[in-house]
């Protein structure tokens, strides 16, 4: 996985080297291994040109907690400070590094998806981070289409339950 592309050309850069070094060792060691090329979705500007960037990446994974940092345009480490009062004053439903911003951050990770699948029909999708742990966000991941969540390890059954509840909820 290839993090932090915000261009088909950095990505395919990037992707070049990684699989002349992938090609080498497996030569050296006169092995076979299948094997994907992705990247993350972390930047706004890489989930408005998930079109372009699909023709590179067989997959993608969403890094929610960097693209709601970069969407909102608020540091995790600063906004602390200040978001609790902006859910109690109404600003924000909940905090959106805990629970994903649907409305805005969620927007571009639904436009990247289906972007990215009209240029590779099976691309694979998925979050990671944080979010991949809130049920509600699960929810929302399972709505939009993508094939898998992962998040910390302390969240995973939390995750799993979700997930399943999300697949009877939204048949």
């Amino acid at each position: 996985m290839i993090p932090l592309a915000g261009a088909l050309s950095e990505l395919k850069l990037v992707k070049d080297d990684v699989v002349d070094e992938i090609n080498a060792v497996l030569k050296e060691k006169k092995a076979r291994l299948e094997y994907m090329v992705g990247t993350m979705i972390e930047v706004p500007r890489a989930a408005l040109t998930a079109d372009e960037i699909a023709n590179e990446a067989q997959f993608f994974s969403f890094g929610t907690n960097d693209l709601t940092q970069m969407t909102m345009g608020f540091s995790r480490d600063d906004a602390g400070k200040f978001l609790g009062e902006y859910v109690r004053k109404g600003i924000y439903a909940a905090d959106p590094f805990q629970q994903l911003d649907q409305t805005g951050v969620g927007k571009l990770v639904e436009m990247g998806i289906k972007l990215g699948r009209e240029t590779r029909k099976k691309l694979k999708v998925g979050i990671c981070g944080e979010h991949g742990g809130e049920p509600s966000s699960i929810d929302f991941c399972h709505r939009v289409g993508m094939d898998y969540v992962s998040c910390s390890p302390f969240r995973v059954p939390i995750a799993r339950l979700a997930a399943a509840q999300a697949a009877v909820v939204n048949k």
